[in-house]
């Protein structure tokens, strides 16, 4: 496997409450967007990947099925989370996205809460693997938005699913079969409010090396206001 990575405060955040995990040693991919004031965001998406990370390396080889670990790690990093939250007035009510890619041998294990998304481009074609918990996919679901007018919509950040917000919460999970150059891609809403998907599939396609590929996607982003953090991981398999 051959990655790379960036993550940017962008040009209107006072901080960074974004947060990355790459654990080649684990297959272990993932990208956090945390929210709450006073730094609380940045808390609650570190602890989230710590906590994946954590049980993942205490855990992963007694589950037959590495998607059960996977999901039950996410499920342990929210109810961390949650904890501190509920612990710590400064903390209080703090939550975070948490989209994590695993990967073993040539099968994909994902699992996802929150409105950061993984990628898969195959040749030329790029699939959202993840769907967004949050209020516009919710009306684009139902027929009332455009893919399109949802990047723009004033209540685009509003999520309905998020770590730490509940003692429990409900995780997205699903597992493919990879090829030799397949490429994975997460990333937090910093990026997808300014890309489409057609402008990223471009760049994470035209570009040989991963590296030029995720500094040119967070160029674009900052150039068309860099209006949130931006985090990215290109993944490339079988490089």
């Amino acid at each position: 496997m051959n990655w790379s990575l960036a993550s940017d405060k962008g040009l209107l955040r006072p901080s960074n409450e974004d947060s990355l995990c790459a654990e080649p040693a684990l297959g272990l991919f993932a990208v956090a967007d945390g929210m709450g004031g006073h730094q609380a965001g940045e808390v609650a998406s570190q602890t989230a990947i710590a906590e994946l990370v954590r049980y993942l390396r205490e855990n992963l080889s007694a589950f037959p099925d590495p998607a059960e670990a996977l999901v039950n790690g996410v499920q342990a990093a929210n109810r961390l989370v949650f904890h501190l939250s509920s612990s710590y007035r400064s903390l209080r009510g703090m939550g975070t996205t948490l989209t994590a890619a695993l990967v073993r041998g040539n099968e994909l294990f994902w699992a996802h809460v929150g409105d950061s998304r993984l990628y898969l481009l195959r040749g030329r074609e790029l699939v959202r693997l993840t769907e967004d918990h949050s209020l516009v996919q919710e009306l684009v679901r139902r027929g009332g938005l455009r893919e399109e007018q949802a990047r723009f919509h004033p209540h685009r950040s509003v999520l309905t699913r998020a770590l730490g917000i509940e003692p429990e919460v409900r995780v997205d999970s699903d597992r493919l079969m990879l090829r030799s150059g397949d490429r994975l891609l997460l990333c937090t809403d910093g990026l997808t409010e300014h890309l489409s998907d057609e402008e990223i599939a471009a760049v994470a396609s035209n570009c040989a090396a991963v590296a030029e590929a995720v500094g040119r996607l967070v160029e674009m982003a900052l150039r068309r206001g860099g209006t949130d953090n931006i985090s990215i991981i290109l993944l490339a398999v079988g490089e």
